[in-house]
């Protein structure tokens, strides 16, 4: 087969997305204050069965908010993994808290719960989940933690849409829940974000964040500095027409992830992501695999190979501790963490976009066959 050009990810728009644009072109409402945001914010909190959505600018400020929400300051910390986006961290570190990390499980890829009670101190104030790639937390063990020590949870759902934990809603679980909705996502308006919660006190603080503290009554007078977070009302028509066909993306996904599977379960040489655990079907956010230890190369050896057959992947998480940022500032000092470093160097994601056909996909394990062939000689 001639090579073609695969990307990474291609986002899906061909529902009531630009019929939904056209509405607020037409009303001249697409600002903050048209009614698509509202529309999503409710949307989104039917998904998760949540009393409220607020809608911010992006996923990471999802964040930012939840951790000023919460009162979270210095001297605080708040337990999370090493195996994430940074914006995890940079939420807890600008407001002067610090992440306590913890390592990977090597077989789910997120963080070890088994190895969180023991981080948990006297100023220890949450937990921060993050959901990786495809398969919740175990959020069980987590629930009953944080009742023991009175913790808060943030629950980072940003690849979630769509997933459940034993039934419940993935974004149901935390004092504070955050989506993303970056294009990768399996609902995107480009860029935006999302948190839901049952908190009446939480919400109408996260709303007061992401409007620079505007009061009712007295709109230009600021008891608190806030920021402008706030998500468009063009960016919220693009999120309604995606969260119409939630169900649609994640059986695609499913299907792309075990179309996947099934066509490389007997190759040498790569872990495949887990299918399925007791709690949860793998939703197949992306496509990973991790390069064995037994093979000399690294994944940016092997993205570097499939780049060239016009093959688009992309890294895995690089570790927090490892960050020359938090380097800088002398944050996580001599702190190790084997499986994340492993997964950070061996591990990368194939080309996983609800767009992608089946004989792209055959395309993509011929060309990574002859990668890892060439790797073993």
């Amino acid at each position: 087969m001639d090579m073609q050009r695969v990307f990474v990810n291609e986002p899906k728009l061909d529902g009531n997305e630009r019929k939904y644009l056209n509405e607020c072109i037409d009303s001249g409402w697409i600002s903050f204050e048209g009614p698509f945001v509202k529309r999503f914010e409710e949307g989104m909190a039917q998904l998760t069965n949540r009393k409220y959505g607020i809608s911010v600018s992006n996923g990471s400020v999802a964040l930012d908010t939840s951790v000023m929400a919460l009162d979270l300051g210095p001297n605080d910390e708040v337990i999370m993994p090493t195996f994430t986006i940074i914006s995890c961290a940079a939420a807890v570190v600008r407001v002067g808290a610090k992440p306590i990390l913890v390592d990977s499980d090597p077989f789910t890829w997120n963080m070890k719960v088994e190895d969180i009670e023991a981080k948990i101190t006297k100023r220890t104030k949450a937990i921060m989940v993050v959901h990786i790639y495809g398969l919740p937390v175990e959020m069980d063990k987590i629930t009953e933690l944080a009742k023991k020590y009175n913790l808060h949870i943030i629950e980072d759902a940003a690849e979630m849409h769509g997933q459940t934990y034993n039934g419940k809603p993935c974004g149901s679980f935390g004092n504070i829940s955050t989506f993303s909705f970056y294009p990768n996502k399996h609902i995107t308006c480009g860029e935006g974000g999302m948190l839901v919660t049952n908190d009446e006190a939480l919400a109408e603080r996260c709303k007061l964040i992401r409007n620079l503290f505007f009061q009712q009554g007295k709109r230009y007078v600021h008891e608190e500095l806030g920021y402008n977070f706030r998500m468009t009302n063009l960016q919220a028509a693009v999120g309604c027409a995606q969260l119409e066909r939630i169900e649609d993306t994640v059986e695609k996904k499913r299907h792309i992830g075990h179309l996947y599977t099934e066509l490389l379960k007997d190759v040498q040489g790569i872990q495949l992501p887990v299918s399925k655990k007791e709690y949860a079907d793998n939703i197949y956010w992306v496509y990973g695999i991790v390069l064995d230890d037994e093979l000399n190369i690294d994944a940016k050896y092997m993205m570097e190979n499939l780049s060239a057959k016009g093959i688009g992947t992309r890294g895995f998480f690089w570790c927090i501790h490892e960050q020359p940022v938090f380097k800088r500032m002398n944050l996580f000092v001599g702190e190790k963490y084997p499986v994340a470093e492993r997964l950070a160097r061996k591990g990368f994601y194939l080309p996983s976009g609800i767009t992608l056909a089946d004989e792209q996909i055959k395309y993509v394990v011929e060309q990574l066959k002859v990668c890892l062939s060439n790797a073993m000689k």
